[in-house]
């Protein structure tokens, strides 16, 4: 998945954004929540492809009608790897602003083909050509909340990272819950947070929600992110991070045989990526809504009565806004607007949404 850029115009200081600004936020929210509904009716049965094929489906459909002109920077991989949402691809209406666009229509793929917690969809937008990309899959994370947003090193141990940490939150290290994708890659670094003495968070999957969750100690517990995980996924966890006020730093991590790629891209993998190295800009929104019920957010919940609920968060980084929006959804209504849109001919959007419900109802 990778970043575009937007190019928005800086309002005055009496006018806290243009109306298509404050719009983006909301459109974004339907965007992922259409996702999330395509994706969770597959929860738990072992249908990996087929939720995110789905989620992609829902989310691609979506974002057309999004009133932005986006290439998507962070999406499904290259364009002869993905039919669709691939990088390159222009989305939205065409109108303006021009924007990068990041997408994981599930965050967490595995987490919903299991019903585990933790699936969210998700999407981000920045201004045009200021999203970091590489093809390099992977990068060591240090990502944490604003009260510790300019303590952190990633050159330095994690000893002393979390000693400073500690100390800008005014707690002790035993305090502190660390967040580390459980793989056998850490083992080294799990026994030195574990030796320092703070608290260890395992997760199986769910990058970009773990990163979000590091940054929001205040609501979700978890005060530190480290370790090696999606170079994607860290661009859309800081697109989150910046508009919370978090931080994070980035090294790229090599495989055998990523030399030659990183050789070919011009970068080096010693270099620390700090969070406006992954997104530049003032004006940045990220959106995601759950589609299995976690830490972050709650799950997509069908209600009966051919109705669904759905928990999302929308966030904007030059107003500092955050949203949390729980919204319940008509299914039978979606439906009948598909078959209406049918019968004039028209509104190919409200075809699609309905063809969603359609996945969504029982039997």
């Amino acid at each position: 998945m990778i970043a575009a850029t937007v190019a928005f115009s800086r309002p005055s200081s009496r006018d806290l954004g243009t109306p298509i600004d404050r719009n983006i936020a909301l459109e974004l929210v339907r965007v992922t929540e259409g996702a999330a509904m395509a994706a969770a009716p597959f929860m738990g049965r072992n249908r990996k492809n087929d939720a995110d094929g789905a989620a992609v489906d829902s989310m691609r459909r979506s974002l057309s009608f999004v009133d932005m002109d986006g290439i998507v920077v962070i999406g499904e991989g290259e364009k002869d790897e993905a039919p669709m949402l691939y990088i390159g691809e222009h989305v939205g209406n065409g109108n303006q602003p021009k924007v990068d666009v990041a997408v994981d229509p599930i965050d967490g793929t595995r987490l919903v083909a299991r019903g585990l917690p933790g699936g969210i969809a998700t999407v981000s937008l920045a201004e045009r050509g200021s999203m970091f990309h590489t093809h390099i899959p992977y990068m060591e994370k240090l990502i944490v909340g604003p009260k510790a947003a300019k303590v952190i090193d990633i050159t330095d141990t994690v000893k002393n990272n979390l000693r400073r940490i500690a100390r800008a939150e005014d707690r002790h290290i035993e305090d502190l819950t660390v967040c580390v994708l459980d793989r056998p890659r850490h083992e080294d670094l799990l026994e030195e947070i574990r030796s320092a003495g703070a608290r260890v968070k395992l997760i199986m999957d769910g990058d970009v929600a773990a990163g979000v969750m590091a940054a929001m100690e205040h609501r979700t517990g978890i005060d530190v992110l480290m370790g090696i995980g999606g170079a994607p996924e860290a661009v859309l966890a800081a697109c989150a991070i910046k508009c919370v006020g978090g931080s994070m730093q980035c090294r790229l991590w090599l495989r055998d045989g990523d030399q030659a790629l990183l050789d070919a891209e011009g970068k080096t993998a010693d270099r620390v990526l700090g969070i406006d190295d992954l997104v530049a800009g003032d004006n940045i929104f990220f959106a995601a809504t759950g589609i299995t019920d976690g830490e972050l957010l709650e799950g997509v919940r069908f209600l009966g009565e051919d109705r669904c609920r759905t928990q999302s968060l929308v966030m904007r980084s030059y107003s500092g806004t955050i949203r949390y929006i729980e919204a319940e959804h008509s299914l039978a209504k979606l439906r009948l607007r598909r078959e209406e849109a049918e019968a004039s001919g028209s509104e190919e959007l409200i075809a699609g949404k309905a063809a969603d419900a359609e996945r969504l109802a029982p039997g």
